[in-house]
């Protein structure tokens, strides 16, 4: 069935099943708290803006998270070799996103002018690069060790 979500799914059948499971959850918690957000707004003074970014915060932190812990990423990942092959395509892939990070992430939001801020986007810039490390990380050695028991 093909609806106006399709493009953010995969192609394959079994990983879009589970995403689609992982979006539902994610409505769900998303529904719950939003209602817990209604009731805690009678008693007290909340800020609309803060409080629709951590709800959209908390479904794609949610999703991301179920996506990275089910092991469903890294599909033909099941022997030593390729796990070590993969983990230094991972390794290379986050030092890539570093550097590009690095060096576009002061066009967008202006080259600063003295060295503590070169400092601070250097060290922001290896921060998203260490985030994506550990993430990639995590969801290989999931697929592994999940690939690993199916076999």
């Amino acid at each position: 069935m093909k609806s106006w979500i399709s493009f953010l799914l995969p192609s394959d059948e079994y990983k879009e099943k589970k995403m689609l499971y992982f979006f539902s959850e994610g409505a769900i918690v998303l529904l719950l708290s939003l209602f817990v957000t209604f009731i805690c707004s009678r008693f007290m003074s909340l800020d609309v803006e803060t409080v629709l970014f951590l709800h959209v915060g908390l479904f794609v932190v949610y999703v991301l998270g179920r996506y990275i812990v089910s092991g469903i990423e890294f599909t033909d990942i099941a022997t030593v070799q390729e796990y070590k092959k993969e983990l230094r395509v991972v390794r290379i892939k986050s030092i890539g996103f570093t550097v590009i990070f690095f060096l576009l992430y002061p066009l967008v939001s202006g080259v600063p002018a003295d060295m503590s801020s070169w400092i601070g986007i250097f060290l922001f810039s290896a921060l998203a690069g260490l985030m994506m490390f550990f993430i990639n990380c995590t969801s290989l050695k999931r697929s592994y060790n999940r690939n690993k028991e199916l076999m």
